[in-house]
């Protein structure tokens, strides 16, 4: 499991426990899960897909950002 937070200035968006995140990078969406390697990476406006621990979806429609992924811990912030 992961751990992801999505921060916005206003407020803290998400905070929890994740299978799998698909974020809608400048050059394509991209997914991440478990054991990733070490990415920092800006984010265009798009949908950031969720999948949590028990594979239920959840989304949320961003207009930019930056996300850092490092030792199962995903920070994104959000624009």
């Amino acid at each position: 499991m992961m751990t992801l937070s999505i921060l916005s200035p206003d407020e803290e968006l998400f905070n929890g426990e994740v299978n799998y995140v698909q974020f809608p990078g400048k050059d394509g969406s991209f997914g991440v899960l478990k054991d990733h390697a070490p990415i920092v990476s800006s984010l265009t406006k798009g949908t950031l897909l969720i999948k949590d621990t028990n594979n239920q979806e959840q989304t949320f429609e961003i207009s930019g950002g930056v996300v850092e992924v490092m030792q199962n811990k995903i920070i994104v912030l959000a624009d």
